[in-house]
């Protein structure tokens, strides 16, 4: 009877442990990267779960997998909520750290340097245009969720965040992570995605291509000396797609590479370490 009884004990507490269990699964959401300005915010919740950032809808995928992230400058707290399938609900207050960026000071740069002609002005708008209208995409992949690695070898020449300012007015703040590089050198995709975009010959970024990873998250490449693929094809995680040049407006060789969360513009150093901080 005592053995009995001892048993039944243990049935119960399995059974106790297991539903609790369940129940932290059912609930669950996880966030990976850094809460800090710049950062790519990966999460992961159960299926059928809603999120929402600001009161604003994100996509999240069949799987549970979703992304944000925070502005070079962004110092206000983020309201995230999570909507479980029975109507629970969790929220995160997310208020992202400072970063430190390097600003530089320029003085005695000639007018005629900083200021392109009317022509190449309206080159270079048009050109944004078509970068903002191609970041627009908010597609339902989910390439972002097995994480980035780095899309070319090379010493590391300009960070995230870093300004100049010429003859004492701001230049706009570097938002790419730079690899120097020989003419040639490969490009390869630092996730699996889709080209939306390759032109050869933009104004200040020469040839450029972006790269959808899904949920709003892009790869742009900037001074691009060739490209290996073409708009509208698969591509997947380290494959070689291009190669690093010195086009468009480059003292050098090098590869400019950006995120982008929608128009939301990423550190690309910390898109690269963001599985290596669980929230």
């Amino acid at each position: 009877m005592l053995k009995f009884a001892a048993l039944s004990k243990v049935a119960t507490a399995l059974v106790i442990s297991v539903v609790a269990s369940n129940q932290a699964l059912a609930g669950s959401l996880t966030l990976f990267g850094e809460i800090k300005q710049g950062s790519l915010i990966i999460g992961k919740t159960e299926k059928g779960a809603t999120v929402t950032l600001n009161d604003e809808a994100i996509l999240v995928s069949e799987q549970g997998n979703f992304a944000f992230g925070f502005g070079r400058d962004e110092k206000k707290a983020q309201t995230l909520e999570v909507t479980f399938k029975d109507g629970s609900k969790t929220t995160r207050q997310l208020t992202p750290a400072a970063q430190k960026y390097n600003i530089q000071r320029v003085e005695g740069i000639a007018k005629k340097i900083m200021q392109p002609s009317k022509e190449n002005a309206a080159r270079a708008k048009k050109d944004a245009a078509l970068v903002w209208n191609t970041r627009n995409i908010t597609s339902n992949r989910s390439d972002f969720a097995t994480g980035f690695i780095a899309p070319a070898k090379g010493r590391i020449t300009g960070v995230y965040g870093s300004q100049r300012f010429y003859n004492g007015k701001a230049g706009r703040p570097h938002y790419g992570l730079d690899y120097a590089g020989k003419t040639g050198t490969p490009v390869v995709a630092p996730a699996s995605g889709k080209v939306v975009m390759y032109v050869p010959d933009m104004f200040y970024s020469g040839g450029t291509m972006i790269i959808d990873h899904g949920h709003g998250v892009t790869s742009t490449f900037l001074h691009l000396s060739a490209s290996f693929v073409k708009q509208g094809d698969e591509v997947k995680k380290g494959q070689k797609v291009a190669a690093i040049g010195s086009t468009g407006r480059s003292t050098g060789p090098h590869l400019d590479w950006r995120v982008n969360w929608k128009h939301v513009k990423l550190d690309p150093a910390l898109a690269l370490e963001a599985f290596t901080h669980k929230q």
